[in-house]
Parts: structure tokens; C-alpha cells; sequence
């Protein structure tokens, strides 16, 4: 059984959220590095190498994607954790065991043994003379995550990427699986400002001795393909492609063009064989993979969760190894929630929130919403905030023609869009604004009587979810 292999104090949990919420909470002399998280998790007796580990990176679908892989393992008797980022209300809600978010105190415990670690670790780089390191939030959660799964004894954690892949804290871990769901332009700053160069940073993920699944997203255009497939053969891993048997199922997941057909390559496929109608109904779906076909797979989703659904079920076979058991797959994939994605928060009037937060993400949020409501003038109104770094026009440009009717606000965070900046882009582009609000909570106040989409950003649906908790 693994142990901290050294002693530290505790912090409460108020404490721990307080101090994983203060970016670069010690070491501030030099950027953040993947060698940061690597030192730490040496210091911490690498927690990690007491479990598997599945990584999952990608633009757009691989937090679903991560959540369905959870719990299809689960369903096939294993004892899982999942990793995720950000959070809708607590911080907590990022670390699960056995589908459920782990305890306030192995959260506390968790951070209290990374940020010892950072200590120890930054203590002995400036005896030696060096600058220590700046330990970032995500550098802390990540070895906090990894420390509490591996005293929980989990056979297997499945961590979701933060941003891009190559210097991603979960990358400092040694994956026996690993996926990319889809390249979109987001975070460009940071990762590049083309799909080739961002899909070059997701597909560093993808190292030697691994085995590897490429989501629907991966295939257009042939350009970013080729740097993904590029990076599997330099490492000598064959990857699995899922492909949709219609590129319909796969609304805004895909770029435009043919995919192509790799017949040197293992391929998985799915078919949409019923979509939901309304709010509250099936997708059904058949998933035929190298090894087995599982017909009338169901979730009470929208059908842009077919190709994660897929992906997870690919993920879970190159990692067993084996087919699935079907009836423990069936219950996991129904079962399965997807916080903040196409999820109804109150009924009536109904209230809708959804995590899309760039333009990828909102076309195939969009798909969804006109399946169940195919006339424009009759949506309900739309609540709407972004954050500032997004690609804000794409995202304006895409709902306004959706949406006659917005009310727009500005969420907590500081890279919030101001909401005045926010209605001014959404007048231009031809939508009705009825309202303005500074604060999400003003803004679920005035509009408390309506029927209501609140989309744009993970924090968006993050502080609409706590008000309802």
C-alpha cells in the first residue's frame, strides 16, 4: 500500500481550497515546468506508479469522454478514479473514486502532501543555488490527485489533460493508454495559432510502449492528421481511429473535409441509431470496434455525446484488453453523468446549462439544441458569459444566430469578458439584448421567471450550477 513517504501538517479543507485556488502559492522566480511536477511527484515516492493511468487530452469532448471511460471500467469491475478540470462548484468535484467526488478530507490530505512536496523539493533548490519553482494550481491538484487516488488503492485513474499535452502536469505520469478526442483552435496564445501546431503539442502525449486511441476530432484536415499519425509512428504505437459511420453523428466534432481511409490502421466506428427529440430523451447508438460490435447503447444525452461515448468504449477495450461484458457496459454508459453539458437544472421553468466554451464546442452545443427545438423564434432566451481569451466573436457570431434573445453577464473569474463589452459584440451581431448584468446572480435573479440556455464558459455553468445546488 502506498504512503507519503514523509510527515506533514494538514490542512483543513477551507485552507486547501483556498491555498489550491492561490496560483503559484510558493516559488515564484521561474516559469512552470513539467520537471516541477516530475520533482514532486519523486519527492512524494511516485504515488502514481501504484495504479494504471489513462491520459486523455483533446480541444473539445475529453472531459465527457474521461467521465465515460471512468465508468465503463467501473462497470467491468474496476476499481477507478478520474481526474478532471475545472470544477463546476467545488474544487473537490475534480478528484473521484468510485464515481463520486472524493471526501473534503482526502482533498485537504491530498494538497497538504503536494505543497509539502513543493516545499522540500524548491527547500533543496536553493541550497543548491537554484530558483525554486513556481508551483502552479494545476501542478498542485495534479500530484494532490495522484496521492489521494493512490491511498484510496484505485486499480486505475484516468487523468484529464489540463491544456495542450506536452507540458501538461498529467503528462509527468507514465500512461499505459492514451487518447486525443479532437484539434480545435483554442488557447492559441499558449499552444499555437493553427490546428498543425496545436495538434503537435495534444499528440506529445502519445509516447513509446503505450496504446493509443484517436477520436473523431483527429481526422480533418489531412494536415493535422499528419502530425498526429507522424508523432504515433515516431514512438512505433498504432493507434485506434474511431470514425463515425455518417459524419452527421458527429456534429461539430469534425473539420471540414474526407477523412481518409488508413486501411493499415486499426479503425472503430458508431452509428446514431436514435436521436433525442426533446429535453429528457434517448440516444441510442451501435459501437463496433476491433474486437466487438455493442449494439443499443443508450444515454439520455444530446448526439454530439455519441463520438465521446464511442472513444470511452474504445478506451476501456485497449486497456482491459478484451471485448467488454455488453450488460455491464449497457448500464455503465446510461448511468454515466456529464456535469454541465447539455444538463437541465430546473424544469420549469426549464434552465439549461452547457460547458461549451469555444466555437468548436458551441456548434456541436448548437446541434443539440436545434434537434430539440427546431425553431429559432420560440428558444428560450439565452444567458450568456465568456472569457476574455476565447475566441469571443466566434463564439457571438455562432450563438446569435441561434438565439433572438440574450441576457449577458460576467462570471468570477478575472479573464471574465466584461458583460457591457459582451452585449455591445452581441448587438452588432444582430441579437436582441435585454439585459446586462455584472453578476451571474443578478442576472438569475432578474431572469428567474424565464425559460433560459446559459452557455459560453466552463465558469458560467460552474456558478449557475451553485445556485441551484
Amino acid at each position: 500500500m502506498y504512503k507519503v513517504p514523509f510527515e506533514f501538517g494538514e490542512l483543513g479543507y477551507d485552507e486547501a481550497s483556498a491555498m489550491a485556488h492561490d496560483c503559484g502559492f510558493f516559488g515564484n522566480t521561474s516559469d512552470p515546468l513539467l520537471e516541477t511536477v516530475v520533482d514532486m511527484l519523486d519527492e512524494l515516492g511516485r504515488p502514481d506508479a501504484s495504479y494504471d493511468v489513462i491520459q486523455i487530452a483533446g480541444t473539445n469532448g475529453k472531459t465527457s469522454t474521461s467521465r465515460y471511460t471512468a465508468a465503463i471500467l467501473a462497470g467491468q469491475g474496476k476499481k477507478c478514479a478520474l481526474y478532471t478540470s475545472p470544477e463546476l462548484v467545488e474544487m473537490r468535484e475534480r478528484m473521484e473514486v468510485g464515481g463520486e467526488p472524493v471526501s473534503r478530507e482526502a482533498f485537504a490530505r491530498g494538497i497538504s502532501a503536494a505543497a509539502e512536496a513543493g516545499r522540500r523539493v524548491n527547500a533543496r533548490r536553493e541550497a543548491a543555488g537554484e530558483d525554486p519553482f513556481r508551483v502552479t494550481e494545476f501542478d498542485l491538484l495534479t500530484c494532490a490527485a495522484l496521492v489521494v487516488f493512490a491511498e484510496a488503492e484505485v486499480d486505475v485513474a484516468v487523468l484529464e489533460v489540463g491544456l495542450g499535452g506536452r507540458w501538461d502536469a498529467t503528462s509527468a505520469t507514465h500512461p499505459v493508454v492514451t487518447c486525443v478526442t479532437g484539434i480545435g483552435l483554442d488557447h492559441c496564445r499558449i499552444l499555437g495559432d493553427t490546428l498543425e501546431l496545436i495538434a503537435a503539442e495534444k499528440a506529445a502525449v502519445i509516447k513509446p510502449g503505450q496504446r493509443c486511441v484517436l477520436g473523431v476530432g483527429t481526422a480533418t484536415p489531412d494536415s493535422m492528421e499528419d502530425v498526429i499519425l507522424s508523432r504515433c509512428a515516431e514512438v512505433g504505437v498504432e493507434p485506434v481511429l474511431l470514425r463515425p459511420a455518417d459524419p452527421a453523428d458527429a456534429p461539430g466534432e469534425m473539420h471540414p473535409g474526407t477523412p481518409r481511409a488508413h486501411s493499415e490502421l486499426l479503425h472503430a466506428t458508431y452509428m446514431v441509431t436514435k436521436r433525442p427529440e426533446r429535453l429528457g430523451a434517448p440516444l441510442e447508438l451501435d459501437v463496433t470496434t476491433p474486437r466487438a460490435t455493442y449494439p443499443e447503447l443508450a444515454a439520455l444525452k444530446p448526439v454530439y455525446q455519441a463520438a465521446n461515448i464511442a472513444c470511452a468504449v474504445c478506451l476501456a477495450e485497449e486497456y482491459l484488453g478484451r471485448a467488454l461484458d455488453a450488460e455491464g457496459l449497457f448500464t455503465s454508459v446510461v448511468q454515466c453523468p456529464t456535469p454541465g453539458r447539455f444538463q437541465l437544472m430546473r424544469p420549469e421553468p426549464p434552465l439549461l446549462i452547457d460547458a461549451c466554451h469555444n466555437p468548436q464546442s458551441v456548434a456541436a452545443f448548437l446541434s443539440a439544441v436545434r434537434a430539440v427545438s427546431p425553431d429559432r423564434a420560440s428558444r428560450p432566451l439565452l444567458l450568456c458569459a465568456v472569457l476574455a481569451d476565447k475566441d469571443v466573436k466566434g463564439i457571438v457570431d455562432l450563438l446569435s444566430a441561434d438565439f433572438p434573445r440574450v441576457a449577458v453577464t460576467q462570471t468570477s473569474s478575472p479573464r471574465a469578458l466584461p458583460a457591457t463589452e459582451l452585449a455591445d459584440l452581441f448587438a452588432a451581431a444582430g441579437c436582441e439584448v435585454v439585459g446586462t448584468y455584472a453578476t451571474v446572480g443578478s442576472a438569475l435573479s432578474s431572469i428567474c421567471g424565464e425559460s433560459c440556455v446559459a452557455c459560453g464558459s466552463i465558469t458560467l455553468a460552474g456558478e449557475v450550477a451553485a445556485a441551484f445546488a
